[in-house]
């Protein structure tokens, strides 16, 4: 399944600054100091992502459905209808 996109240097920048999150919250819990500070910041990266994901999936299920709502009329090949008007 195909799905657009848009702006990947938008995604590149959200999952760059997503990654380098959960490497701070990594290193302060390695350390040993402020853990609920790492590990909120791995609660809402992981929420964030999980909503990110769950709009496209929404936006590109509805772009589906408008298309095949705009489609669903068309016919091709010899079932179209023959205009039977006479012409001018």
């Amino acid at each position: 399944m195909y799905m657009e996109l848009p702006g990947i240097r938008t995604w590149i920048l959200f999952y760059l600054i997503s990654f380098v999150v959960l490497l701070w919250a990594a290193f302060l819990s390695a350390k040993g100091v402020m853990l609920w500070v790492s590990l909120m910041l791995v609660i809402v990266i992981v929420g964030v992502n999980f909503y990110v994901v769950f709009i496209q999936i929404k936006v590109q299920a509805s772009r589906k459905q408008m298309q095949h709502d705009l489609t669903k009329d068309f016919v091709r090949g010899e079932k179209q209808v023959t205009d039977d008007r006479p012409k001018h």
